[in-house]
């Protein structure tokens, strides 16, 4: 069986250095991947300083009811829908009036 195990074994190495081979799938995870891995007791990066404003919505938020938690959060899901449509329609409308192409001088 040991003859069997010999045949198998491979020697390549397949390390991550070139970007053709392999590509980085998710812009940033690398630099977040190796943060987590050497992090030593320095504040987080997309921990940034919190307004007086930020910490009441995150008390009221903390303070919903599941139910109400999930109505806010489809409420606000709504509303994004809502902007991404008027945001496609006024980008429609720029290009119908030719307010978007570049100027030629």
């Amino acid at each position: 069986m040991s003859s069997l195990d010999d045949s198998l074994l491979s020697m390549e190495k397949l390390d991550r250095t070139s970007p053709e081979l392999w590509p980085e799938q998710i812009p940033g995870m690398l630099d977040f991947a190796s943060y987590a891995s050497s992090s030593n007791g320095t504040k987080d990066p997309w921990a940034g300083e919190f307004t007086s404003e930020d910490m009441t919505l995150m008390n009221q938020f903390s303070n919903l009811s599941m139910p109400a938690l999930i109505s806010e959060v489809k409420r606000l899901h709504d509303l994004a829908y809502q902007l991404g449509l008027e945001e496609a329609k006024e980008m429609t409308r720029g290009k119908y009036l030719n307010i978007l192409s570049k100027r030629r001088r």
